[in-house]
């Protein structure tokens, strides 16, 4: 059994495979104060209590430095048995990073990038809807190349609602209509269609621009919309094509079996 981890800033999204089998998925908080007992209690309590068998690998990507070091301790102390791959400089991936300095980009969006050239193809852009919003464009041989990162959904409501005197946080469902004839109600029409405006401008200027790089065509590019946040505004999105809300974990198995027993 294969358990893929992705530590976000706002959520850790974990999923249990056999094979390419993805058995179950759970979501939790990211708690930088877990210790790394903490977190062998709680992985082993959601992956033995639906009667799954033990762990035998474990790949694991993060972008909260100090939950890192949390993992880290765990799989030395709990994991001891398991071929364990940690994405990080030195891993292979099988993704050829065009930027500037590839030790910046966040190591979940290469595994995204990965995960969306092998089950679509390229040329393609993933828009995962986080704490931020990240816009990442893979080539049509599937290299890297770049990307465009905004303020997240829930991150961006949250700063209104502090910042506006007669604003409040509001749940986020489907505005009746974009002139709204309630604060609440303009609140919603705001982001919910806001946001999908967001998503529609920036793909568009990125398929463009991948069309030009490949010779290819911006129709050729395969929009994937993944994150806890897609479900928000990707119904009013015309640029999306695909809804994968677990693109990651996937990555994380595929590139599990690109390094599994060379560590």
């Amino acid at each position: 059994m294969l358990l893929t981890i992705d530590v976000g800033n706002s959520h850790t999204v974990l999923g249990l495979f056999d094979g390419t089998e993805l058995l179950g998925h759970w979501r939790v908080a990211t708690d930088t104060r877990r210790t790394s007992d903490e977190w062998s209690v709680l992985l082993d309590g959601l992956v033995s209590g639906g009667g799954h068998a033990p762990v035998t690998g474990l790949a694991l990507c993060c972008t909260v430095p100090p939950v890192q070091h949390a993992m880290r301790e765990m799989v030395r102390q709990h994991y001891t048995k398991a071929d364990v791959v940690i994405v990080e400089p030195g891993v292979r991936t099988g993704v050829p990073i065009r930027m500037d300095n590839p030790k910046e980009v966040g190591s979940d969006r290469i595994v995204n990038a990965l995960a969306a050239a092998r089950r679509y193809g390229g040329p393609c852009v993933v828009v995962d809807f986080g704490t931020a919003t990240t816009f990442d464009a893979v080539s049509t041989t599937g290299a890297y190349l770049g990307g465009a990162i905004a303020p997240g959904i829930d991150i961006s409501v949250e700063a209104l609602s502090q910042r506006g005197a007669q604003l409040h946080m509001v749940e986020l469902v489907r505005p009746r209509h974009a002139i709204a004839k309630s604060t609440s109600e303009a609140l919603r029409s705001g982001i919910v269609y806001g946001f999908a405006g967001q998503v529609d401008g920036i793909v568009d200027r990125m398929a463009q621009e991948l069309a030009e790089e490949g010779g290819t065509t911006p129709e050729a590019v395969t929009v994937i919309a993944t994150g806890g946040l897609a479900e928000t505004v990707i119904d009013e999105c015309e640029s999306v094509d695909v809804h994968e809300p677990l693109l990651t974990l996937h990555g994380l198995r595929l590139l599990y079996e690109r390094n599994a027993g060379s560590a």
